[in-house]
């Protein structure tokens, strides 16, 4: 039996509440634990806040989840077993995969800096075909700093539009409200961003951002802001903040030929779909849509611009000077 999409965004709306409220509890806790290194994977290091949303994701699966409708969750820190619910359920018999990054910044967070995001979102089981552009419901919430008392949440269902909240922590009430993309046609006196957060790739990353700007003779007042997570980069995006972001670590770490884990993953990426809604674009760096499976390995290179009119101006140039 197929889901109905606007119940299962309401579903993962209230799972990212349980994770908000799971993870204001543990900030409540204190910082210690929450900053202690508790994994390494093949994806990135797992720190105590992430275990805190790990438990409560499995628990609220299981709990929760209609099992009508069985379920791969695709998850950090799950890569060494498929997970299914109801549990047990073999992948091939699941109707859906469901990919979820519960804390998205939570080096940010854990040192109560900026805001982290938790992502999820749903396709259709296809198996190892089912990638990003099969996403038809998508959901994205505010984690915030312990003195915030509001956190926004966003949701989508293909086609459908983005739904806003910003909720009173405080009291639980909801209000909604419209997200508005930039409508600039140009970057000067604006945010547009080449993602270089890490020491590999700086540099890489850095030059071409440089030269960019100048073939494009966009000025030098271009602000740069290296909010670290990608659904806090698709938020910036969707607010009117940022005009443009590009995040290609990815292809610097192939240029140089470093091993490095530090890229966007799938699970990091995966509401790209509710920026789309709202009427930015993101794409691969060439333009085409982002096709990358829904795994957590997958390192993932994108460009984000606030509408078309930035796509156009940009995207060609940019395509030039990587040569795609």
């Amino acid at each position: 039996m197929r889901a109905n999409p606007a119940k299962i965004r309401r579903l993962l709306c209230r799972l990212h509440d349980e994770i908000r409220e799971a993870v204001r509890a543990a900030q409540r806790r204190g910082a210690r634990r929450l900053t202690r290194v508790a994994a390494v994977t093949t994806a990135d290091t797992i720190y105590g806040i992430d275990k805190v949303s790990e438990h409560t994701v499995l628990a609220w699966f299981t709990k929760h989840w209609p099992k009508r409708w069985p379920v791969e969750l695709v998850m950090e820190g799950l890569e060494h077993e498929a997970v299914t619910f109801p549990r047990g359920t073999p992948v091939a018999k699941t109707l859906y995969k469901c990919i979820l990054d519960p804390i998205d910044g939570t080096r940010s967070l854990m040192y109560d800096k900026r805001s982290a995001w938790s992502l999820a979102a749903l396709a259709p089981q296809r198996g190892a075909k089912t990638n990003l552009s099969d996403i038809f419901v998508a959901v994205m919430t505010e984690l915030p700093v312990s003195k915030q008392g509001r956190a926004d949440q966003f949701s989508v269902v293909r086609g459908g539009g983005v739904k806003a909240e910003r909720i009173d922590l405080r009291t639980g009430r909801r209000t909604k409200f419209r997200p508005r993309p930039s409508r600039a046609k140009d970057v000067g006196h604006g945010f547009a961003s080449f993602v270089k957060f890490f020491p590999p790739g700086k540099a890489w990353a850095a030059e071409r951002e440089e030269k960019l700007w100048c073939v494009l003779g966009a000025g030098v007042e271009i602000f740069d802001d290296q909010y670290l997570s990608s659904g806090g980069q698709i938020y910036e995006l969707l607010m009117g903040h940022d005009r443009f972001i590009a995040d290609l670590r990815p292809l610097a770490f192939a240029a140089l030929r470093v091993r490095a884990a530090l890229a966007c993953h799938p699970y990091d990426i995966c509401t790209a779909l509710i920026a789309q809604e709202a009427g930015c674009i993101v794409t691969a760096p060439d333009g085409k849509p982002l096709r990358v499976p829904l795994d957590t390995t997958s390192p993932v290179a994108w460009v984000g611009y606030a509408n078309k009119a930035l796509a156009r101006m940009i995207g060609p140039e940019l395509r030039r000077q990587l040569k795609l």
